[in-house]
């Protein structure tokens, strides 16, 4: 008997829609109404204001998983109630923006435009699931990878790594030019009109192949000095901070890995790449890495608890760079990569799991210091 359940869209298709737009605006929204308010210096957003919208986008997502093995309308469907919860929210961090009276709202205002991108794409992904076209599902994927979910990572990464580093290590300057960050949004955005071309022009000449490989190397060199520049050596010393950054070093191995695959393509007529390794280092190295690193050090301030990584948390962090090296070898070694892919998923869900055990007992508690929130 067969128990492969149907599916209404293509697999890589559903688990990059689910992955990009699924659980990261979740993340997203406890950050904007936590860290928001304060760069905008505005008064605190009540987490229960919050409540229908983030409803609206777990049901969506659940109606959604639903359709991926019943029907397009009903993954349509599911997708409409996320665009809804989403929107709302990022409707409501405009205005927040839009209030503010903060001298500095560079990072706020880029931060609303990557939301409102992640809107639209919400909207794309809905009428591409309705028209069951995988294209322009694909399409919408890269768009909200590289210009929603990537552009707020690299956003509050330049506000918050040098920042948290001067404040750990007084030896560190908290050096973030504005510049920087618009080098930084402007090399992300850049690479989703070349990713649309991926999918709509294949293949793409050898000289377009070398170009990407001409800027991306650059971004890479680039990107792993930063780190250096911001204290990426000094930083071992706090845990809780070198977990933050380690989870940037991902971002410059993704673009020097993207620059290598595409020399390679340049060389073959496309017939040799590193294929998914470049995007799972930026997914799960970068996003993930510096999800736990922002999740640890928030559940430990807001619970009242020192701002430490302890021994736990310390091998579960390293663990997931594990699993990220194993997904990467899973893409550079094809014939293997089966078992590497596996092995992958379970220690990555070790480290949600275990992650999830040792501070999931501290939600909806009172702080451990005593005081309010």
């Amino acid at each position: 008997m067969d128990w492969t359940p149907p599916w209404t869209v293509s697999p890589p298709t559903a688990h990059s829609l689910l992955m990009t737009l699924g659980f990261l605006p979740l993340f997203f929204t406890g950050f904007l109404f936590t860290a928001g308010p304060k760069w905008l210096g505005l008064p605190e957003v009540a987490a229960r204001s919050l409540a229908t919208p983030v409803a609206l986008m777990l049901l969506g997502w659940g109606v959604t998983v639903a359709g991926y093995h019943t029907h397009r309308a009903l993954g349509s469907s599911g997708l409409a109630l996320v665009a809804v919860g989403w929107s709302a929210l990022s409707f409501r961090f405009d205005r927040m923006v839009l209030r503010s009276l903060a001298p500095d709202r560079v990072h706020a205002v880029l931060v609303a435009i990557a939301c409102s991108v992640g809107a639209l794409a919400m909207w794309c992904a809905v009428l591409g699931m309705s028209l069951g076209n995988e294209l322009w599902l694909k399409g919408v994927v890269q768009v909200a990878l590289w210009c929603f979910v990537a552009t707020m990572f690299a956003v509050v990464s330049h506000r918050m790594l040098p920042f948290f580093s001067a404040s750990a290590l007084p030896l560190l300057d908290a050096w973030r030019p504005f510049w920087l960050v618009g080098v930084l949004v402007g090399l992300l955005w850049l690479q989703a009109p070349l990713a649309l071309a991926e999918l709509w022009l294949w293949p793409l000449p050898a000289w377009v192949r070398w170009t990407q490989a001409a800027v991306e190397l650059p971004a890479s060199v680039l990107l792993l000095g930063l780190a250096l520049r911001w204290g990426l050596i000094q930083s071992l010393k706090v845990r809780l901070l070198a977990m933050l950054h380690a989870g940037f070093v991902w971002l410059g191995i993704a673009f020097g890995l993207a620059a290598l695959s595409h020399v390679l393509m340049a060389l073959s007529q496309g017939q040799l790449s590193l294929g998914l390794a470049p995007t799972h280092a930026l997914t799960m190295g970068y996003f993930g890495g510096t999800l736990v690193a922002m999740a640890t050090r928030v559940s430990s301030g807001h619970s009242g608890r020192p701002l430490a990584a302890d021994n736990p948390v310390w091998f579960l962090y390293w663990l997931l760079h594990a699993a990220v090296l194993l997904r990467v070898a899973a893409a550079l070694w094809p014939s293997q990569g089966t078992v590497l892919t596996l092995l992958a998923a379970l220690t990555w869900s070790t480290v949600c799991v275990g992650w999830a055990i040792r501070y999931g007992n501290w939600f909806g508690r009172v702080r451990a210091d005593g005081k309010a929130g």
